[in-house]
């Protein structure tokens, strides 16, 4: 039997709602509260002072080197801070009433590792404030087969923190609250989804995503429904327990059903 595992409605509308929220809340390069670390690179501008525009690189120990200025540290300092402390720096006996302007061309020094069922998995550079559905933008989306749950693991005060996030939640019944904050050093996995199987009497016998939660009638419903031989009082389930093959006979529609699950849908004999 060939299977043709087809993703959830449900992740087609998350895709869209990604792209939506990337829209309405954009990564700005320009990101005030983001913390500099070793490895960024920063464009500095200076009003009227073209001689003073750089582009330089934040060392392993936190420092710039700026023109007239030489070494600056900004290790522990957003965007704003390094403004206002090369401002002062410069305003003391260089330029009067100098304007800094800060740009983060390349965001290096934090990353999360995300893995799982998304197209890009692997490490994801953090671009200011970062939220869960911009890191699935950026991770290229979810494969078809996924799950329904993302976990986050981070250390926080020194103690690892899980965190499991709802998906289908988050979509269908639009619970943006656990469109959570990630932070560097988090790791994002996100679920495979299970895959059942319709055999018998429906439209399309095939495998198909069956979700906790998922039933009986459910997994008929995406196999097209009963052919009109079909035995709708005699459905059974061949499931696998204790690696032991167990078969459920006449099972009623609401039965839920698991991964690896086969539904048999018996021909009608009147």
């Amino acid at each position: 039997m060939m299977v043709n595992f087809r993703q959830f409605d449900v992740y087609r509308t998350t895709r869209a709602l990604v792209f939506i929220i990337v829209l309405l809340f954009p990564i700005s390069g320009i990101a005030e509260d983001y913390i500099v670390g070793s490895g960024d690179v920063l464009k500095i501008t200076v009003y009227n002072h073209n001689d003073l525009l750089t582009t330089v690189r934040v060392t392993d120990d936190g420092f710039i080197a700026m023109p007239l200025l030489g070494q600056v540290k900004v290790q522990g300092m957003n965007t704003s801070e390094i403004t206002t402390e090369l401002t002062k720096l410069l305003a003391s006996g260089y330029i009067v009433n100098p304007q800094v302007n800060i740009f983060i061309e390349e965001f290096r020094s934090k990353k999360v590792v995300v893995l799982g069922h998304v197209n890009k998995p692997g490490l994801v550079e953090l671009r200011g404030t970062t939220n869960f559905l911009e890191i699935m933008s950026q991770a290229g989306g979810l494969k078809d087969g996924a799950g329904e749950t993302a976990t986050i693991k981070r250390v926080k005060n020194g103690k690892q923190e899980v965190i499991v996030l709802n998906l289908k939640s988050m979509v269908e019944g639009g619970d943006l609250h656990q469109n959570i904050a990630i932070f560097d050093g988090d790791t994002i996995y996100i679920s495979e989804g299970g895959t059942c199987y319709v055999t018998g009497e429906v439209s399309k016998p095939n495998g198909y995503p069956c979700a906790q939660g998922a039933t009986v009638l459910k997994l008929i419903t995406l196999a097209g429904g009963f052919t009109g031989k079909a035995s709708k009082s005699g459905i059974s389930i061949v499931r696998m327990v204790e690696n032991k093959k167990t078969v459920l006979k006449d099972v009623e529609l609401s039965t839920p059903v698991i991964t690896d699950d086969i539904i048999v849908v018996p021909e009608s004999f009147f």
